[in-house]
């Protein structure tokens, strides 16, 4: 538990930083004299965000503390500076437990540590995790993936999931709970980050696909098939099948069932229909089928995800 070490460096983004501190620097009371030592690791002054920090130490002190924390670093694009790569491995090395918050993940990864093993970063950077790092098992569904000594979180307020959950590996349930009760926070939050994606409907305009799918989301009450869509689009089934997966990358059925299941969610936040109105004017039949189809892709069950989600009307 002892020494928590926080590395920074220039173009890291600064709530990651500011949940981490708040969760490791504030003790519960009367937890004092047994809570962490935080400090912040980087070289010399170092912008994160809009703020400028001046680090208590150096980097090379992450190889000397109990837990290392990553925050998220704003370009994805750029490789992570190679002192902070080298130093994340060498406390790894150490034995340090690393974790990463949010697109901090992508140092873990440079460093080597998300090497066949499971990992996450926010939904909107998986993709290019995914690419840059190919021996990582990227997962863009979940809050956070804890492998042991190497954690990582998904983006943003996921950072508070995996930090109350190192917490409650240290300190158990009812201390976790304390630190989430002060932030006033769940502590621990139900489904994944799936629940948080809007998928986007792909249809370049000069696309074999472009007509097809606007007319296909016209009509997600009725039970389309593949046989039908092709031949609204004026293709075989297989040719429409290829036009999906290179523009959509997954096929004609998969596209419709995670449109149902957007359309379900827009639904739920949205109106006051009960589930089995929801399933039928999402094309699903039965409350039973988009029950289930609904808590596999997103995570939460329908209801769960109303209370969640719900529009206050007069806003």
């Amino acid at each position: 538990m002892g020494t928590v070490a926080l590395a920074v460096t220039d173009g890291m983004l600064h709530f990651e930083l500011a949940v981490a501190c708040e969760v490791f620097g504030n003790p519960p009371p009367g937890l004092a004299d047994r809570w962490y030592d935080v400090s912040l690791c980087g070289s010399d002054a170092v912008a994160v965000g809009r703020f400028r920090l001046e680090p208590d130490t150096g980097l090379d002190r992450l190889a000397r503390a109990d837990t290392v924390i990553v925050p998220a670093c704003a370009d994805v694009d750029e490789d992570p500076p190679t002192d902070l790569v080298d130093a994340v491995r060498a406390a790894h090395d150490a034995g340090a437990r690393v974790a990463s918050l949010c697109t901090g993940a992508f140092v873990l990864a440079a460093a080597g540590l998300l090497d066949g093993l499971r990992a996450t970063t926010h939904w909107a950077h998986t993709d290019v995790l995914a690419a840059q790092y190919p021996r990582v098992k990227v997962d863009p569904d979940v809050l956070y993936v804890d492998n042991g000594r190497v954690l990582t979180s998904a983006g943003k307020a996921a950072a508070m999931d995996l930090c109350l959950h190192l917490v409650r590996l240290d300190h158990g349930s009812a201390i976790a709970n304390a630190v989430a009760r002060r932030l006033v926070v769940p502590p621990h939050r139900s489904g994944g980050q799936a629940q948080f994606v809007t998928t986007p409907m792909p249809a370049p305009h000069n696309h074999p696909l472009a007509e097809l799918i606007p007319w296909a989301i016209d009509r997600l009450d009725q039970p389309l098939t593949v046989e039908e869509l092709a031949r609204q689009a004026k293709m075989s089934s297989r040719n429409l099948g290829r036009h999906f997966r290179s523009v959509t990358g997954t096929t004609p059925l998969q596209w419709l069932l995670t449109q149902r299941i957007r359309r379900a969610q827009e639904l739920l936040e949205t109106t006051d229909d009960n589930v089995d109105t929801i399933a039928s004017a999402t094309g699903m039949g039965t409350a039973t089928t988009l029950r289930r189809h609904f808590h596999r892709t997103v995570g939460v069950p329908p209801d769960t995800y109303r209370r969640t989600f719900r529009s206050t009307r007069g806003n």
